[in-house]
């Protein structure tokens, strides 16, 4: 019996070779374009109506049905207003996770379940197999940063046939089967606002922030910000404090409305070897660790540090061996073993 499946289909390439891969194995294929935002900022026209137009293409062009899943307002809610209150708290909140964990692989796969669908497809870079999760082929591409929080239900009944393939190879392949998305660019920023900045977004969102002080290594003022919501961890460029070496942030005070640098790289307030993490979340079933060589990445595209977990309920702590710069709450850190995504948490202060 022919297996349905529905494919996450967003306009790119990624998705679109997703979907004709997956016909051409012999499933039966019904495209879904998730309607998630559709608001233009200063500065940024929403693509989404382009996308759409290219998808329905695809679509055509690959004699599949497409359905539109209009989850606009559980967008606003389950990652939009996430990503205004982490920063509201002082954090550095990863929209593009939570929009994995509720939209993509909750609604979505809910959604698509009552309509009939045995799977769901995406065309996100990471190997799904025997219901765990595990990096992509092409190391450069990997999503499983972003994708540790989805559900074990999720795992098991979720496909992505691009994990084993690296970027120019896929593009290879969508243009050897006249894909019209073959040759689109890939969306840069975060998924919703695309090209324009955090700063910008935030001024649109909440209006303009209370300046206040930036406060130096010697506990001097040194300069004015212009609004404490606005830095984050690590931070070197826009602090527009002049002169001599670069400046760092190391820490922020969102009570007192400061800002705290520093131009010294070796400043512990700049490196961290135990890490917090709060709402863990196992990835697949919770792991037996014991005797398990585990690796950590603490932000996206960051090198893998080795490390010690400790776990209780949804809380950790994570031990690196060598001390990492700029671990910055809100953000995730992610365990692997191997390639094999163990799990991880949200950095806590």
């Amino acid at each position: 019996m022919t297996r349905k499946v529905y494919v996450g289909l967003s306009g790119g390439v990624d998705s679109s070779l997703t979907a004709a891969l997956l016909k051409e194995q012999g499933y039966d294929v019904t495209a879904v374009y998730m309607k998630n935002w559709t608001r233009d900022l200063p500065g940024f026209i929403c693509p989404w109506q382009e996308d759409f137009k290219d998808a329905k293409r695809v679509a055509v062009d690959l004699g599949i049905p497409i359905k539109v899943y209009d989850f606009e307002s559980q967008y606003r809610k389950y990652v939009v207003d996430y990503l205004i209150s982490g920063y509201q708290k002082g954090i550095t909140p990863n929209p593009d996770i939570i929009c994995n964990q509720e939209i993509k692989f909750k609604l979505f796969l809910n959604a698509a379940f009552e309509d009939g669908a045995e799977l769901i497809a995406t065309g996100h870079y990471s190997i799904v197999k025997d219901g765990r999760l595990y990096r992509a082929k092409d190391k450069n591409k990997d999503q499983s940063y972003f994708l540790y929080r989805i559900s074990p239900l999720a795992l098991k009944r979720t496909i992505m046939p691009v994990g084993e393939m690296t970027k120019p190879a896929v593009r290879a392949e969508a243009r050897k089967r006249g894909l019209i998305t073959a040759d689109k660019k890939d969306s840069q920023g975060i998924c919703f606002i695309g090209s324009v900045g955090i700063k910008d977004f935030l001024i649109a969102e909440l209006g303009p922030q209370k300046p206040g002080d930036i406060i130096g290594d010697g506990g001097q003022v040194i300069g004015r910000h212009d609004g404490a919501i606005f830095y984050t961890i690590g931070q070197r460029h826009g602090l527009n404090v002049g002169g001599g070496l670069p400046y760092y942030v190391t820490h922020k005070d969102m009570v007192a409305n400061k800002v705290y640098v520093t131009t010294k790289l070796d400043n512990p307030d700049l490196w961290s070897r135990d890490i917090k993490l709060v709402n863990f979340h196992w990835t697949g079933e919770a792991a037996d660790i014991s005797g398990v060589s585990l690796s950590a990445i603490t932000r996206y595209r960051a090198k893998d540090a080795a490390c010690r977990l400790s776990v209780k309920g949804d809380k950790a702590v994570l031990s690196l061996d060598e001390a990492a710069r700029a671990v910055t709450p809100g953000q995730s850190a992610v365990i692997y073993g191997g390639d094999l995504v163990i799990g991880g948490g949200i950095i806590s202060s």
